[in-house]
Formats: C-alpha cells, structure tokens, sequence
C-alpha cells in the first residue's frame, strides 16, 4: 500500500453508502457541494443488500405462502398436496429488487455529481482521509466529513457464526432451502420477524430471549397478539433464558440454555440464528487520528445538527446513539447535508416511528401509556379492535387494534400505535399528527375513508371522546 503525494480535493466526504450516506449524498449534490461518497461494498448499505429489504421480501413471500391456508373459507380450492416454497427462485426474485434498487441509487448519485468510490476509508487527520481500492491508495482532501459507516451483528465471543449452521442475519437471508428447525438467539424486532417467516414455511422455531417476555422494548399491550400468533406458529419461546455454549454436532447445533430457574437443558437445530443487537463500525476508520471521540459502547456522540465534538466532522445512523432505523439515518443524513451548506436545519423532533414486520405488525410512534404516565401526564387512551373494522373483516385480517395516547387536558397526543395488518403503512398518519401538535379532535373530524383500516385511527380517537360510532363507548 502507497500512499500518494497528491490528494484529491472535495468540499464533502461521505464514509458510508448506506441509507443515511446516500441520502446525504444526494442531497448535498443537489445545493452544489462536491461530493465523494466512499462505499466498501455496495451502495444502499446492509439496509439495501443484507437487511430491510431482503428480510421483507422474505416475510412477503412467507406471508403468501401461509395465507394459502386461508383462503378456503374465502371460496378458493386448492390442491392440498404439491404446494412448496423454493428459497433458491427467491433468492433469485430478491436479487433482482436489490439489482434494482441499487442501480437506482448508483443513478442519482450521478444525476447529482456525486463521485462514488468503492473502497475502506480511514481518516489520516481531521481534513484527510485515505481509500483502499484494490491494492491502491487514494487521499482525499475536504472542508467537511460526514461519518456513515453503519453498524453490524454483535455476537458473543463464545459463538463462531460459520455462515453455514450458525448464521447471522445476513446469511439467514442467503439460504437456499428452507430449514427444518432453527432456534434464534435473542427474541427482539430481527428474531421475531425472521422466526415468524421461517415458521410460516414449515420451519420448528425455538426462540431464546433473556428477558422475561419477547420483544421486551415495546409495549407489553401491543406484543400480545404477537406472542400468541406466535404460538399458533408452533414457535417455542423461551424467556428468562441464556445460551451458554454452542457447537455444531454432527451437522447439528446444539445450544446449551440456562434459566432464570436455574435449570438447563439443550436446544439442538439444523440451523441457529443469532440476533443479540448490533454494534456500530466506528473501530476501524481512524478516528483517533481526527479527533472524534467515541462512548463506552462505540458510539459517535453528535448535536442535534449531527455534529461531532469536532465542529466539521458531522456523524450520522447507527454510529450515533439512538434506535438503528434506515429512516433516522436518511433523517440525520439530510440534516447534516443541509447544514454544511449552509441551511437551518436540526433533527430537533422525539417523534422516530418504529415498525415491526411480525405477525401482525406492529408500529408506533411517540410515546406509550406507561411512559406518558412517568412522565406525568394524565392519561387517556383510545382504542379500536379491527374486528369492528368492515375492511379487516373482508379481508381476513380481523387481529390487533388502533390506540391513541392522549394528554386528558389538552388533548394533545402524545403517542399513537397499532397492531394488526399493514401497520407500518398506516403509521404515517400518526407521525404527521405528532409532528403539527395535533389534538385528538383533528383525528375524529377529519374523515377517513371507508372502508379502511384507517378507520381505526378515526374510532380510537372517538374513543377517547366517548362518541366512536362502531364499539360501545366506555
């Protein structure tokens, strides 16, 4: 590796192609910055290739192929034997949309005179960095940096993941036939979401999770209907539960789990996923050598206007404190572009919604019952099953409710959250209203269409007035 004499001057470098790198990239060529934006990989980042996108098209697959069960009572015959899945066409049917996708991206960076360049980028000082390219060495001289480098699966020291028995969610998504039974490591929103998809194509799911009940960072009211479709999936769920050791045996893996009884016993699968958390990849890109100070647990403390401790150095996503959302990291990207050239702009709103793809989804944003309540507020709340819903009853998908958290004295909403079908397409009226301070009174006048599921927003917030027309008002 030569360094070069000669660096290439650019007012911005971006470390990071991902949703958040991309983002800010685009943005910054549209107010007329020149733009380097360094990709190791593949631009769109883990969301893109190895994560959102992937593990939707799988829960969309799965989603189908279990819905087949159902569609006899709708009228529709089909033949009882023959009906597979084959992963390897729909690695095939992923790859094109992430072909896609990507080529997108590729595009508008070049509509927008942003130089892409793949390679490693590590700062050599606070106004440099330098790439790997296939064996050669670029430097690359700039006003501003903006760091979006992303984060990774965290794993335990005592597991190996191989790719092949002991899988990480990449490689989960890079399977080519469907396991006969996996057990999952960790019952969070990844767990959950891929263990509901694998058993809805046969799979034996054993989820393992150390706290005392799934998805334990989100309302306990809204993880019920999960945990129970879960059940109905033949999941086994442990909680209160600790993998110890894991080893592969014979072409098995076997987990051996402790309880919070302090009893053990062995987990044993053809496949064992791990899906603990993620780390942030801020290890190895030099920023001791730019000055950038790091927390305890890897972590970029930033302003709100996505500055780091040094003032021209912006970090953005899953390198900075906060929830790994794609769409926090577009949010903060845009911010930190904005900024640089000049403009007011600030990631300066609470409200960061949050979607999970179980079965049913559920999605929310702002804050819960519970937490309003520790925060002192007094508290109302409006609540609409969809099963009172007509369009979740033509469709079969009756499962989960609309809630609406609501301050008793001004009626101002604090939090509005749903489970059920299609929560996380139906989530965006929620973080509209939080966003304009809207009372609950603007959600029950305004007129939603029928039929809907956005009906449930319109009910649960009659509810809380005490005139929704389909339920009994309490």
């Amino acid at each position: 590796m030569v360094v070069g004499e000669v660096a290439v001057e650019t007012d911005v470098v971006i470390m990071g192609g991902g949703p958040g790198g991309y983002a800010a990239a685009i943005r910054l060529g549209q107010l007329g910055k020149s733009v380097v934006l360094v990709e190791k990989d593949k631009l769109g980042g883990v969301c893109l290739n190895r994560g959102c996108i992937p593990s939707k098209a799988l829960i969309h697959a799965a989603d189908r192929y279990h819905g087949l069960n159902d569609l006899g009572k709708m009228g529709i015959r089909l033949p009882q034997e023959g009906t597979t899945m084959d992963l390897g066409v729909w690695q095939d049917w992923k790859a094109g949309i992430i072909s896609q996708l990507g080529q997108g991206i590729a595009h508008l960076c070049k509509e927008n005179g942003v130089t892409v360049v793949k390679g490693q980028a590590t700062f050599l000082s606070d106004d440099r960095i330098g790439v790997e390219t296939d064996g050669d060495f670029e430097t690359y001289k700039f006003e501003q940096a903006i760091i979006a480098t992303g984060s990774r699966p965290f794993i335990p020291s005592f597991i190996k993941v191989d790719g092949e028995y002991i899988l990480d969610s990449t490689s989960s998504l890079q399977l080519k036939e469907v396991p006969a039974s996996l057990s999952i490591i960790g019952g969070g929103y990844i767990g959950i979401e891929l263990g509901m998809a694998f058993a809805k194509l046969g799979t034996k799911v054993t989820i393992i999770e150390m706290d005392n009940r799934i998805l334990p960072h989100v309302a306990e009211n809204l993880v019920k209907e999960v945990t129970r479709n879960a059940k109905k999936l033949g999941i086994n769920i442990k909680t209160s539960s600790r993998v110890e050791k894991a080893s592969v045996v014979d072409g098995q893996v076997h987990l051996l789990v402790s309880s919070e009884e302090q009893r053990t016993e062995a987990v044993v699968s053809e496949k064992t996923l791990v899906t603990i958390g993620r780390v942030p990849n801020t290890e190895e890109i030099g920023l001791n050598r730019a000055g950038v100070t790091v927390g305890e647990k890897g972590h970029i403390a930033v302003d709100m206007e996505c500055r780091t401790n040094v003032p021209h150095i912006f970090a953005i996503g899953d390198t900075t404190p906060g929830p790994a959302l794609a769409h926090r990291a577009s949010k903060q990207g845009i911010v930190a572009a904005e900024v640089i050239a000049g403009l007011p702009s600030a990631v300066d709103s609470p409200y960061v919604p949050y979607v999970i793809f179980s079965e049913p989804q559920i999605a929310g944003v702002g804050l819960s019952r519970e937490e309003a309540e520790q925060q002192g507020y007094s508290v109302k709340v409006g609540k609409f099953p969809f099963s009172a819903n007509g369009r979740a009853l033509a469709t079969n998908e009756t499962e989960g409710f609309a809630e609406v958290i609501v301050d008793a004295n001004s009626h101002i909403l604090l939090g509005m959250h749903m489970v059920g079908a299609d929560a996380s397409n139906l989530i965006g009226e929620g973080v509209l209203a939080l966003e304009l301070a809207a009372r609950v009174e603007d959600i029950a006048l305004s007129m939603h269409p029928h039929p809907t599921l956005t009906e449930g927003w319109l009910e649960a917030a009659e509810a809380v007035l005490g005139h929704a027309i389909h339920i009994v008002n309490k």
